[in-house]
């Protein structure tokens, strides 16, 4: 695609900050990285009238550009109505914001007018398996990239499940090559700085993005690009500022995978290689919530509701006014985890305090204190998480 044409590209770009849910799902950084993505477009040359910006801004930050809202029937119409039947070869799709993995294993883009009680969401496989339909004529290659939490739905303490909302469909074709770069991985939250207001994660892309410039506005080549998104993400899980593990899903003619990790090629000799003992194979973290369930089951005395509520008993009155109380064990300590985690580190560990006062286990102890500082905010949060 050396010779392609600006005026054969399009691009939706979305960067969401602000929610109807209130300040606690504010997320400083997904309108300051979709500007800067979409400054690297016009830069390449692709006109302003195809690049779709959409923002939800937190107040005090100015734009400086012309922009739509990114309310749910805004982005519903943009993407069913006015960025399919564009004519192009070229599509872009950059998303900034809060998400969720459903329980159907979907990937559930919040929108702007998200609330607590009405969690309206782009739902992500239905807008792909869109564009790569007859829906979609043209815009024939196509790189989505995704900034947002993959943490599941179950363990967000959700009231109600999200109910399904699929953009329609059209009859597949082999047409369409998709590219999709997502940033967290199944189950896992997507790092953000409040402080500098960028996801990290988009920090790297636009970077990387920046150092190719001469080569926008076509796509990268994704088997040369992830390997050197995931070998940045590796340098801060390494310093213990992420645990996310961003994915790259291939669709083509005659091809659908997701490429594996990167693995080093050790340099090539005359003699043959040591024999090496098997190594275990790596299990995936688990996601902070579910290692502090099972952190504090692991105490007997959780499973009784009588000393369970002896625990609860403990917490100052202002903390056991809000929390949800369920009959069963792992409900009620998801539920209680959830409520505390809100109300910030302090009240975690007024649980934890609670807790090894009843029974001072020290092997107990240890998992449970570790669990609760992985589960409690830290300073970059809140990530792109709902």
């Amino acid at each position: 695609m050396s010779h392609l044409s600006p005026d054969r590209v399009h691009a939706l770009i979305v960067g969401i900050e602000r929610y109807d849910a209130g300040a606690t799902w504010d997320l400083p950084g997904p309108a300051r990285d979709a500007l800067a993505f979409h400054a690297l477009l016009r830069s390449a040359g692709v006109p302003a009238s195809q690049l779709r910006l959409h923002l939800a801004p937190l107040g005090g930050f100015a734009p400086g550009i012309p922009y739509a809202g990114a309310d749910h029937a805004t982005l519903r119409r943009t993407l069913v109505h006015e960025l399919s039947p564009a004519q192009g070869d070229v599509l872009w799709v950059w998303w900034g914001g809060h998400g969720v993995l459903d329980r159907s294993g979907h990937t559930r883009l919040l929108c702007a007018d998200a609330t607590t009680g009405d969690k309206v969401a782009i739902d992500l496989e239905s807008a792909l398996d869109r564009y790569t339909s007859d829906a979609v004529a043209s815009l024939t290659d196509q790189l989505w990239i995704v900034d947002a939490c993959e943490t599941f739905e179950e363990d967000l303490d959700f009231r109600d499940p999200l109910p399904p909302d699929a953009l329609p469909g059209g009859h597949r074709t082999l047409a369409h090559r998709q590219i999709v770069l997502r940033a967290a991985g199944r189950g896992r939250e997507a790092a953000n700085d409040p402080v500098r207001a960028t996801g990290l994660f988009s920090e790297i892309v636009l970077g990387l993005l920046a150092e190719r410039a001469a080569d926008l506005p076509a796509l990268p080549d994704p088997e040369e690009f992830f390997p050197v998104v995931r070998a940045k993400v590796e340098e801060l899980r390494a310093a213990h500022r992420t645990a996310q593990d961003p994915e790259i899903l291939l669709r083509s003619p005659g091809r659908s995978e997701v490429l594996p990790p990167a693995t080093s090629q050790a340099p090539a000799t005359s003699q043959a290689p040591a024999p090496q003992a098997p190594v275990a194979p790596q299990l995936p973290a688990r996601s902070p919530l579910p290692r502090a369930v099972d952190a504090l089951l692991a105490y007997p005395l959780m499973a009784d509701p009588a000393e369970r509520q002896t625990v609860v008993g403990q917490l100052s009155p202002a903390l056991t006014g809000t929390l949800p109380r369920h009959t069963k064990a792992r409900t009620d300590v998801t539920g209680i985890l959830t409520a505390l985690r809100r109300r910030g580190p302090a009240a975690l560990q007024e649980l934890y305090d609670a807790v090894v006062a009843v029974d001072d286990d020290p092997t107990l102890a240890a998992e449970l204190d570790a669990s609760l500082r992985e589960l409690a905010p830290r300073k970059d949060e809140p990530g792109r998480s709902a």
